[in-house]
């Protein structure tokens, strides 16, 4: 049975490829969903990708993972700088986590610069663009191995 992989994505990502391309690019959320498939196929794994702009909707599927996947991909959208709860859904998870933003939110304003999802994250991927959803299912590819 291939393990599988959720990729979680957070508030407004839905608009990603409309909302701000100078920041964000204008690929889509299918567009990555498609990058993501095609690499982990390359490393024997599966995934599927959600999004959601509700909080208790992420921590839902982080406990859904419990049972269903080896590792969690996530890109929290602004719920990086503030959910405690979200924090605390991914620290009764048992696989691997990776932490993904599109832009260096290092380079940004300075409350982006905190993140509550990289106190249970395995490491940390930002200012790749949308390239950094692949780049973290190569590493899931890895941990997984």
């Amino acid at each position: 049975m291939t393990r599988s992989v959720v990729i979680l994505n957070g508030p407004n990502l839905n608009l990603l490829g409309k909302r701000q391309p100078d920041i964000y690019g204008t690929d889509t959320l299918a567009d990555v969903e498609m990058a993501c498939a095609k690499v982990a196929a390359e490393v024997g794994l599966a995934c599927r990708l959600v999004q959601s702009n509700h909080e208790g909707q992420i921590i839902d599927w982080i406990h859904e993972a419990r049972e269903k996947d080896a590792g969690i991909i996530i890109n929290p959208g602004a719920f990086t700088h503030t959910s405690i709860a979200i924090l605390d859904a991914l620290n009764t998870f048992e696989g691997p986590v990776l932490e993904v933003h599109i832009s260096n939110v290092h380079k940004r304003e300075a409350f982006r610069h905190h993140s509550y999802v990289s106190l249970r994250a395995e490491g940390v991927i930002a200012g790749f663009g949308v390239e950094g959803y692949a780049l973290a299912m190569r590493r899931m590819g890895t941990l997984l191995g």
